[in-house]
């Protein structure tokens, strides 16, 4: 396809999205609403770098947003993001969160790309809030901007989810374009798409926000723009000065907003008290496992290895799960532990049955110095994978049976 054939083709679900926000039957031209002031309620805003538009949603205290009631997210812990955030933030009140999303011309970055519509979710005791600023056009970004830095002043924490890579870099461009010092180095970043890979990455096709809302929270979207279509959408806006088209991405930001707050209330508590969750799946529970084999939290690690093997796992996850036990409780000194391990390993094939005898061999050869029970195990690799690693261990234990000199002069090499 062709790039006039994409155009054509992009042009044409723009029209049948709008379909679904105006009225079957034409109205008069000077009955339609033009300017986005007429469709959202909000107001235009005057700072002193110019004017754009803002507008607010609240979700109340007593509503909920899929499995998560907005109510929970005020009685959030404040040491909730402290290991999610590897202890950049240690202790912080859900109300000083700033939740941010933005809507934007392009979804490569770069300097030509702009933020046209930025959202900040935060928690107070009405609820959830969902503040927008929106610049209606390219000459409204220093006023944008300026009233983005002035809300962002009570929070101390951002909260994005992939913002990190995209979000914060390509606002940090168009506050430098604007010649504009933004408002993100004074504060810590925690991006939630890491933690959400971790949890889900093994179950999941897709980590996308938008997947993650039907999976975790039980929600699907109706109507919704595709994000691809964005940026078309505020093209048109730009050129014709109508607004109708916009309203469902609006609605769109607004919702990811909510969900990632809503993910917040799921994502960092699997990382802090995993064992008070109750995950579903035993890949959920293994994801968190490696991730705390990583940070050196091996007690809890083994715990969470051996929740989701009891969970239960697909095949190809089950054996390199055993493996990476085995050899956590190997480093941990818990030999019986390790030896069950790689013995299971071995009696069926899998992928992990050639390393499973090479650990035991090495257990036999300098744990045991059964140099008979080391040499079968060795050859039992070998024939799982005929590596030069195998051979070697394989003709070296020969050779110490034999108490040839060669295997004293290669006990070491070969080790």
């Amino acid at each position: 396809m062709d790039i006039q054939e994409q155009l054509t083709a992009l042009r044409q679900r723009i029209a049948s999205i709008d379909s679904r926000y105006q009225d079957m039957k034409p109205r008069a031209a000077a009955k339609s609403p033009a300017f986005v002031e007429d469709l959202l309620s909000g107001q235009v805003v005057e700072t002193e770098h110019g004017r754009h538009f803002e507008t607010e949603k609240l979700h109340a205290i007593d509503s909920r947003h899929g499995s998560v009631e907005i109510s929970t997210l005020l009685e959030l812990p404040e040491d909730l993001l402290d290991l999610i955030s590897n202890g950049a933030v240690s202790s912080s009140h859900p109300t000083r969160w700033a939740f941010l999303d933005t809507e934007t011309t392009g979804l490569a970055g770069g300097t030509g790309t702009y933020a046209f519509l930025v959202g900040v979710g935060s928690i107070d005791r009405e609820g959830f809030r969902v503040r927008q600023f929106f610049m209606r056009d390219h000459s409204e970004e220093a006023s944008q901007l300026d009233a983005l830095t002035r809300y962002l002043e009570p929070f101390d924490v951002l909260i994005t989810y992939n913002g990190k890579s995209y979000d914060q870099p390509l606002l940090e461009t168009r506050y430098r374009m604007s010649r504009a010092r933004h408002p993100f180095a004074r504060m810590q970043h925690v991006d939630l798409l890491f933690g959400a890979r971790r949890l889900w990455k093994l179950r999941m096709e897709s980590c996308k926000l938008t997947h993650l809302e039907i999976e975790v929270l039980g929600i699907e979207r109706e109507g919704d723009v595709p994000g691809a279509l964005i940026p078309y959408i505020y093209f048109e806006f730009v050129r014709t000065g109508r607004a109708a088209k916009l309203v469902p991405v609006f609605q769109h930001n607004v919702m990811d907003i909510v969900s990632l707050a809503c993910l917040t209330a799921i994502v960092p508590e699997a990382h802090r008290a995993p064992e008070t969750m109750s995950l579903r799946h035993g890949s959920d529970y293994l994801g968190i496992a490696r991730w705390l084999t990583k940070a050196g939290r091996h007690e809890e690690a083994l715990k969470l290895f051996q929740r989701a093997i009891d969970r239960g796992l697909p095949d190809h996850l089950l054996f390199k799960s055993m493996l990476e036990m085995a050899l956590l409780h190997k480093k941990q000194a818990n030999e019986m532990a390790s030896l069950t391990l790689f013995t299971e390993l071995t009696e069926s094939p899998n992928p992990c049955r050639a390393r499973a005898y090479e650990e035991l061999a090495k257990y036999y050869e300098h744990r045991e110095r059964n140099y008979a029970m080391a040499l079968e195990m060795a050859t039992s690799a070998r024939l799982e994978s005929d590596t030069e690693e195998a051979r070697h261990r394989e003709d070296r234990l020969r050779l110490r049976l034999r108490g040839g000199k060669a295997a004293r002069l290669n006990l070491t090499a070969f080790s």
